[in-house]
């Protein structure tokens, strides 16, 4: 998912949003104010249902942000750095520099949102059941309500023990701590996300059919999300299975081919598409050698023709703060989710102490090592 805009930091997580974000904050918005507000207190000016209806959108979207923010301080706290998270439609997807290291850390990080979400609830239960005894304007009191009743919802919701809801992750802490076996555990949690994800498109569909009414799509379009994210869960628990005991410095490209970030794209292309420019993504180097960010062929084409013989490498390159970057000590399988939601889908490769770069990692590198490993273990396999 491509978020389209930066919040910034919150407790120290750079949060950003996806564009998806304001079609559920409109949406939200929409059925209060040409919905549930006006029929349940009529009478009232058409500003006061906006008003509130965007109010209780801003509200709702941070208890989302908080469900999300419990999730990141918790990793924190159990020794998981998270490189950020990205708000949208349903949710929010931390991104985390590691796996859980322990079935009681998946289970206190998974919990984190949903108990956050069960909390809200209560919160603004009691918030709508106090401000009716004060006798506040009914219309106040009905839009508090909504937002205690939609947290107990999503709380109830990503209970469900189905990857990828924070139910299918307290599933994979308690398979993982009666196998023994995290890999295996987070297979049966994607299968079960796969399975009630195909359960909301058929009752999405057959809803919409049975009545008419095109709502019953949103439950279809849930439900196919699920089957996606779920189905690309299990490939990755099964590539961490594949890899495991594999360091990162056995599968990267080493001393990958640099440019200098004085170079002016002209001056690049000049070079393309034989030599060294036959890759398609370039660690960008400053005069000392340190890295300073990473280039792509797609960055370097969406440069204007007229401006490419005055437009450096520095200008074109996604910067180093915002580049995936791993030790070459690391496992290989912690890195998996930087490599997967990285923007520029590389993981810069870098020496603890030093920074100095010292590979790169793609998406082939990973291919080429899990072909030649299962290659491998083949052929070591016994004859049946």
């Amino acid at each position: 998912m491509k978020a389209t805009f930066t919040l910034g930091r919150i407790a120290g997580v750079r949060v950003a949003v996806n564009w998806s974000v304001l079609v559920i904050f409109w949406l939200v918005a929409v059925s209060l104010a040409g919905g549930r507000l006006a029929h349940a207190y009529p009478g009232h000016p058409a500003a006061a249902y906006w008003g509130l209806g965007l109010a209780v959108a801003v509200v709702f979207f941070a208890s989302i942000l908080a469900h999300e923010l419990g999730h990141a301080i918790v990793a924190r706290r159990n020794g998981i750095e998270v490189e950020d998270m990205t708000l949208w439609m349903l949710g929010g997807v931390a991104r985390l520099k590691s796996e859980a290291p322990s079935p009681g850390a998946e289970l206190r990080i998974a919990g984190v949102g949903p108990l956050i979400s069960a909390l809200l609830g209560i919160v603004f239960g009691a918030l709508a059941a106090w401000l009716g005894l004060l006798s506040v304007p009914g219309l106040v009191v009905e839009s508090v309500a909504w937002l205690a009743g939609i947290n107990i919802v999503l709380a109830l919701f990503n209970s469900i023990p189905a990857a990828p809801l924070d139910g299918g992750r307290l599933l994979r802490a308690a398979l993982w701590k009666f196998t023994g076996d995290p890999v295996r555990a987070a297979v049966i949690a994607a299968t079960a996300g796969r399975g009630f994800g195909w359960l909301l498109v058929v009752y999405g569909f057959a809803s919409m059919f049975a009545t008419g009414s095109f709502a019953a799509l949103w439950t279809a379009l849930i439900g196919g999300f699920m089957i996606a994210a779920a189905t690309a869960e299990g490939r990755q628990a099964q590539m961490r299975g594949t890899l495991a005991g594999v360091t990162v410095r056995g599968v990267m490209t080493p001393d990958p081919v640099t440019v200098s970030a004085n170079t002016t794209v002209g001056e690049f292309l000049a070079a393309a598409p034989f030599g060294h420019h036959r890759h398609t993504a370039f660690p960008v180097v400053a005069g000392d050698g340190s890295p300073v960010g990473l280039v792509t062929v797609a960055r370097i084409d969406g440069t204007p023709l007229p401006q490419r013989g005055s437009t450096t490498m520095a200008e074109v390159m996604a910067p180093i703060g915002d580049v995936a970057t791993a030790s070459p000590d690391e496992p290989v399988s912690d890195v998996l989710p930087r490599l997967e939601s990285a923007g520029e889908n590389r993981v810069l490769v870098l020496e603890p102490e030093s920074r100095r770069l010292v590979g790169i990692v793609s998406p082939t590198d990973i291919n080429r090592t899990i072909t030649w490993l299962a290659a491998t273990r083949r052929d070591a396999a016994p004859p049946g």
